[in-house]
């Protein structure tokens, strides 16, 4: 008889225990992130694509000193932002280990080399594209409704934090990737903008239509500026003027979208993030910043380091902290630590209509 009743307070335990394990897990805010190279986190590890960083000296400053698939020394942009909100790092959606309580945490969808448009990155083949990403964000929903129910599953993806970086590739792997480019020829450069931000605002509208209501959605960095650019099409270290007049059309146009879908749903689900600029002042003033350089990438070659992949092979630099490009196209790990504190304290030059802090106090009073 007493070890019957020892037996059910052992069960009690372990349910209370088991339950409460759940509830700490759904207390801390769920974190989705969908876009290219600059937010993947190891999705295209799984992928038969060129468009990986699954081999070393990616993740040299990384914890584990491995490749993760990140396209970073160490740390991406969200990952600094998980930390921001007291959250593990989100796993990739197709990484075997996103089963069980991991998927309380959330997920990270992106992958490099996609755009807003399908027919970017046609190069490197086997993608997930937007529309997938959202196919995949419809999953996990089922997923995890099966695990604590439909009612908390929508409760979750409603209070859950999302990041959308999307939309240099657009440029880079399109409108300029070959000269007299199909879009190129289709569309002048102003009516090209106008067309993906109208595509852009489709995807926003379904990503609301799944559940979303607090979107940090970022604009396009200085496009002409990264070393890979400065490379192919610069003479004396200036930026490309047509890629900075792209992201200049761009990023208003963004801007002012984002303000018209939040006067729609009489929210302000999405809040824009204007990376150009905390970019931009990288490029100008690098210095200011602790970095020595903003024009040589730390890991490449040729001229800036801009030219091909970043390899064993490849020129790199001992001190990564002060460059602010770890390869031809994508920040340091320092500089990506710099861009989060811009998103979480920036003036609404930066953050428009409020910044990550101001989100953070508000949505805790729900």
């Amino acid at each position: 008889m007493a070890s019957s009743k020892l037996f059910l307070i052992l069960v009690f335990v372990l349910m209370v225990f088991k339950n409460s394990g759940t509830a700490r897990v759904e207390a801390a805010r769920a974190f989705f992130v969908f876009g290219d190279s600059l937010v993947d986190n190891g999705n295209n590890n799984y992928l038969a694509t060129t468009a990986r960083a699954d081999s070393p000296p990616y993740g040299i400053d990384y914890p584990t000193h491995r490749p993760t698939g990140r396209f970073s020394n160490g740390l991406n942009i969200p990952d600094f932002i998980s930390q921001e909100i007291g959250s593990e790092s989100t796993l990739p959606y197709l990484s075997p280990q996103l089963t069980g309580q991991r998927l309380l945490v959330g997920a990270n969808f992106a992958s490099a080399g996609i755009g807003i448009l399908n027919d970017t990155g046609i190069q490197f083949v086997n993608i997930i594209r937007m529309y997938q990403q959202f196919q995949y964000f419809e999953e996990y929903q089922r997923r995890v409704s099966a695990l604590i129910g439909a009612a908390r599953t929508r409760q979750l993806v409603n209070r859950a934090l999302i990041l959308m970086t999307v939309g240099g590739n657009d440029f880079v792997n399109n409108y300029y990737l070959v000269p007299f480019s199909a879009r190129s020829r289709q569309y002048s450069l102003p009516d090209y903008v106008k067309y993906l931000i109208s595509e852009y605002k489709k995807l926003l509208m379904r990503l609301y239509d799944l559940g979303a209501r607090r979107v940090l959605v970022t604009g396009t960095g200085p496009l002409g500026c990264v070393p890979a650019e400065l490379a192919m099409r610069s003479r004396n270290g200036e930026c490309a003027a047509e890629l900075q007049r792209a992201a200049t059309l761009f990023n208003p146009q963004l801007t002012q979208m984002l303000r018209e879908l939040n006067s729609n749903y009489g929210s302000d689900v999405f809040i824009a993030a204007n990376t150009q600029l905390t970019h931009s002042d990288f490029v100008t003033n690098p210095q200011a910043y602790g970095f020595t350089t903003s024009k040589v990438a730390c890991c490449g070659q040729g001229p800036y380091n801009g030219l091909g992949l970043c390899t064993v092979a490849s020129n790199m630099c001992s001190n990564r902290d002060q460059y602010a490009f770890w390869d031809p196209f994508h920040p340091s790990e320092r500089a990506n630590r710099i861009i989060v504190q811009q998103i979480k304290t920036g003036s609404t030059e930066y953050m428009y209509p409020m910044n990550l802090s101001t989100i953070m106090a508000l949505d805790s009073k729900i």
